[in-house]
């Protein structure tokens, strides 16, 4: 069995223990940080020196950061579909896992999230948060299109598909307006039909919540 140091509220535990369902692998997750603590250990940073979750042990590998560790369980357990080895088949795939991690997820997470979540009321830019959420609202546009006459990134659920859906329990929970994506419901719809998405990306953030 396969360990996974985090805690549940963590978007980039999720994802990673999202992953290992999706590909079989069995887990034992660990709850380590926020609340927790646990990340300032020895015996915690000889496994991930940056004192960051989550870290995943496999048999004899040890590995931190979740795009790190959702890219080796697409290509140590994923199908054809999941992680395709043709690298002009998977390329497509993986421009859209970097786009969400380089350009959604700091407006999304370290933004909007941090801004109606882990910042007090009182302290809240929201003149900066109009612009952010008008951000966010464009780069989901553009994303749009890719559920236009497919279920999924793919032709069915891959790497991919872990990286950006992950992001959309926050993204449609979170209390902003949101434009009209008939395409991007759907296709959000379809995740949490899926027993792995709902325990653990559907995953209840009020303990993080600031007020």
């Amino acid at each position: 069995m396969a360990t996974i140091w985090g805690r549940a509220t963590s978007s980039n535990v999720q994802l990673t223990m999202w992953a290992a369902a999706e590909v079989g692998l069995e887990v034992e997750r660990i709850d380590v940080g926020g609340a927790f603590g646990g990340t300032d250990t020895p015996e915690y940073r000889a496994m991930n020196p940056n004192g960051l979750i989550p870290v995943l042990k496999d048999n004899e590998l040890v590995l931190f950061e979740s795009a790190a560790i959702l890219r080796y369980l697409g290509a140590q357990y994923g199908d054809e579909t999941f992680w395709p080895t043709d690298a002009k088949k998977r390329a497509p795939l993986d421009a859209w896992a970097e786009w969400t991690k380089t350009t959604l997820c700091p407006v999304l997470i370290y933004q909007v999230f941090w801004t109606l979540v882990r910042t007090p009321s009182a302290e809240r830019d929201m003149e900066a948060l109009s612009g952010q959420v008008a951000q966010l609202g464009e780069l989901m546009s553009r994303i749009e299109g890719e559920f236009a006459d497919k279920e999924y990134l793919g032709s069915d659920l891959s790497f991919a598909d872990i990286m950006f859906g992950h992001t959309l329990y926050r993204y449609y929970t979170l209390p902003f307006e949101r434009p009209d994506l008939p395409n991007l419901a759907a296709y959000y719809e379809r995740l949490k039909a899926r027993p792995a998405y709902k325990e653990h990306v559907m995953v209840d953030y009020s303990p993080l919540q600031v007020e």
